[in-house]
């Protein structure tokens, strides 16, 4: 073959993952998650900040104590987040955090539809700020197994129910012509 039928492999880009997630060569990629509040969430500060400065600019006295709101929203934004990592779990509020050991960890309970909570082995449940039951997969992942993910086990056991049907559906044409 010459040389311009020859396949060549991509040059890397900065556009695409990293090669070999298994270890065989260049950096591990993390299996640390961090959920946070999205950083577009700074724009809504902003513009409670444009309206409370206006309200506080026409009377300053009496309404100068507006301008508090924005900068506590923008706190929060900045600081409430959890991190789940391999050996830990940290829940950052906006006053205070907590770091759980994995060991010391019972299972998730997600009340009412509000952020989940970690049911410690001592019975006592913890808040993790932000966490949803919809981010249950990257929890999973970042676990290390200790959390499972409910998305994977259904999609399995849908799976392994294809599967069984196709077998039967397979065994039942073998005998179908054998009666006959």
């Amino acid at each position: 073959m010459s040389s311009s039928q020859q396949s060549e492999p991509p040059r890397p880009s900065s556009h695409t993952a990293p090669e070999s997630p298994n270890g065989a060569e260049g950096p591990q990629p993390s299996r640390t998650q961090v959920i946070r509040v999205p950083r577009l969430a700074l724009l809504g500060v902003g513009l409670l900040l444009f309206g409370t400065g206006l309200t506080a600019a026409s009377w300053p006295v009496a309404m100068g104590w507006l301008l508090t709101l924005p900068i506590v929203a923008g706190i929060w934004v900045f600081r409430v987040r959890t991190v789940i990592s391999p050996e830990a779990i940290t829940a950052r509020r906006f006053v205070g955090s907590d770091v759980i050991a994995w060991e010391s960890v019972a299972g998730l309970h997600f009340p009412d539809r509000r952020w989940a909570r970690v049911v410690l082995t001592d019975k006592s449940e913890k808040s993790l700020p932000l966490v949803r039951f919809d981010l249950l997969p990257q929890l999973a992942a970042a676990s290390g197994g200790r959390i499972t993910d409910p998305y994977a086990a259904a999609a399995a056991a849908a799976e392994d129910r294809d599967r069984a049907e196709a077998e039967n559906a397979e065994d039942d044409g073998e005998q179908a012509p054998k009666e006959q």
